[in-house]
C-alpha cells in the first residue's frame, strides 16, 4: 500500500484564486515551446501571454498541475510529453485536442490535477479521496480541512483553505450572482462541463445562525463519456505512478484505493467491475481482470516500462465518430 503523504507535502497556494480556464493550458504549452524560460520573468510573461501578474502565477500553477509543462534542468520549463501530444503536436503527428473540444480531454485533465504526486493540491486530494460525507459544504469542509492541516509546521491560514475550496468548486461549476444569473467570467474553466459535482440547494451554515450556505454533492454515477481507452491510460498512469512494483492490482484497490480511477472520476462499482471485464479486449491484451478467485485482480501483461498510449484514446474516438 502507498504510504499516505504527510500535511507537509501538499500544495495550499500558487492558484491566485482562480480556477483554470479554457485557453490557459494551450497557451502556456505554445509558448513555452517557443520560450522556456516564459515564466522567469513576470513582466515579460504578462506581455507574452496577455494577462496580469496573478493570472500569469496561475498559468503556470495549472500547467504544472495539469502535467502540460514540466521544470527544465536549467530552472525554466518545458512542454511534456503529455503537452506535445496535447497541444502543441509531435512531429508532424499534428495535436489531439487543442481546443480542449473533446469530453476526453478534460476527463484527462481532471485527473491529472487530481492525482499529482509530487506537491498534490491538498483540496483536491482530500475531498476526491477522504471526503466521507454525501454532501459538501464550505463549513463542513473547512472545519475539515482545518483539522487535517492542525499538525503542519506551517499551518495554512482559514482563508487560505477557504480559497482553495472556492477554486476547487468553482473548478467544476460556474459562479451564479445574487439572482441567479451565472457569471460568464468564470464559465472560462471548461471542467465544468463534467459535471462532477451537483447543487443539491441551500442549508443553515450553523445552528441557529441564520446564515445559509450552497451544498453540493459528487455525481456519483456510470459516466460513458470516459472511455475504455481513456480508463485503461489513468489505470496505466495510477498503476506506474503509485504502484509500480506490482503485477497485480486489487480490484477493491482500483475501484476506491487512494487515487485509484474509481475515487477520481466517482464512478459506482458495478461500473468499473464492467470496464474491468472488457479490459482484455478493449487493451488488446495490455490489462486482464481475474474475477474467479476469492479476491478480484487486475493483471498487468505489459512491464511498467510500457506506458498505454494515449493515441489509442483519440484514435478510437475518431474511428467512432
Amino acid at each position: 500500500m502507498p504510504v499516505r503523504l504527510s500535511p507537509s507535502d501538499y500544495r495550499f497556494s500558487g492558484h491566485e484564486t482562480f480556477p483554470c480556464r479554457y485557453t490557459w493550458l494551450s497557451k502556456a504549452a505554445m509558448h513555452v515551446a517557443k520560450e522556456p524560460n516564459l515564466f522567469a520573468n513576470e513582466d515579460d510573461a504578462m506581455v507574452s501571454l496577455g494577462v496580469g501578474k496573478n493570472m500569469v502565477r496561475s498559468i503556470k500553477f495549472w500547467a504544472e498541475a495539469a502535467r502540460v509543462i514540466v521544470p527544465n534542468t536549467d530552472g525554466g520549463y518545458k512542454v511534456s510529453d503529455l503537452g506535445r501530444e496535447l497541444f502543441t503536436g509531435v512531429g508532424k503527428t499534428p495535436a489531439h485536442d487543442a481546443f480542449l473540444e473533446d469530453i476526453q480531454t478534460l476527463w484527462l485533465i481532471h485527473w491529472n490535477i487530481s492525482t499529482v504526486n509530487v506537491s498534490p493540491l491538498f483540496g483536491w486530494d482530500f475531498l476526491l479521496n477522504r471526503w466521507q460525507d454525501p454532501f459538501i459544504s464550505a463549513t463542513s469542509v473547512i472545519k475539515a480541512f482545518i483539522h487535517e492541516t492542525a499538525n503542519r509546521e506551517r499551518i495554512p491560514s482559514k482563508q487560505t483553505l477557504e480559497q482553495m475550496f472556492e477554486v476547487f468548486v468553482h473548478t467544476y461549476l460556474p459562479t451564479r450572482g445574487k439572482k441567479g444569473e451565472v457569471r460568464e467570467d468564470n464559465l472560462d474553466c471548461p471542467l465544468v462541463e463534467l459535471q462532477l459535482l451537483i447543487p443539491e440547494g441551500v442549508r443553515e451554515a450553523a445552528k441557529n445562525s441564520g446564515r445559509h450556505e450552497q451544498v453540493f454533492k459528487f455525481r456519483r454515477e456510470s459516466k460513458p463519456e470516459i472511455s475504455a481507452a481513456l480508463f485503461a491510460y489513468c489505470l496505466d498512469d495510477f498503476w506506474r505512478t503509485r504502484h509500480a512494483d506490482e503485477k497485480t492490482l486489487s480490484f477493491s484497490l482500483v475501484a476506491s484505493g487512494h487515487g485509484g480511477p474509481g475515487q477520481i472520476f466517482k464512478l459506482p462499482e458495478d461500473d468499473i467491475r464492467s470496464r474491468a471485464e472488457m479490459l482484455k479486449n478493449e487493451t488488446d491484451g495490455f490489462f486482464s481482470f481475474d474475477d474467479s478467485a476469492a479476491l478480484p485482480v487486475i493483471t498487468r501483461r505489459k512491464s511498467i516500462e510500457s506506458r498505454f498510449p494515449l493515441a489509442i484514446v483519440y484514435t478510437l474516438q475518431e474511428a467512432n465518430v
